[in-house]
């Protein structure tokens, strides 16, 4: 049985910013979204080792990271789902304006939670 959450609760801890952690809170939270996780970091493999660089998989680890922090709080992946939603179905530019706004925020936020700042 589950445990309910409230909506400002997290379903997880916060993981640390490794593939091996992040591939199990993916599974957690969105295993719907495990595919393009796995499918992503073999891209990032892939261009890491042409490039004989790690900022693919730098880059990797931020966005995961990012997408885990927003999905472990339900309402917090629940708003940016209809602020995504607005920006599809707006007919004019202020509502876009401010619907883009309140993503970069949420965004924004996500980013820190993934790093702890």
């Amino acid at each position: 049985m589950s445990t309910p959450h409230h909506d400002d609760e997290a379903l997880i801890p916060r993981p640390p910013l490794t593939t091996a952690e992040l591939r199990a809170a993916v599974a957690q939270i969105a295993p719907a979204y495990l595919g393009q996780f796995v499918d992503h970091l073999d891209q990032a493999t892939e261009q890491a080792a042409r490039q004989s660089t790690v900022a693919p998989l730098h880059g990797f680890l931020a966005q995961w990271g990012e997408f885990v922090a927003i999905h472990r709080h339900p309402a917090r992946a629940a708003r940016l789902r209809e602020l995504e939603q607005q920006v599809a179905d707006a007919t004019d530019r202020r509502t876009v304006s401010a619907a883009l706004a309140q993503i970069r925020e949420i965004t924004a936020a996500a980013r820190c939670d993934a790093t702890g700042e």
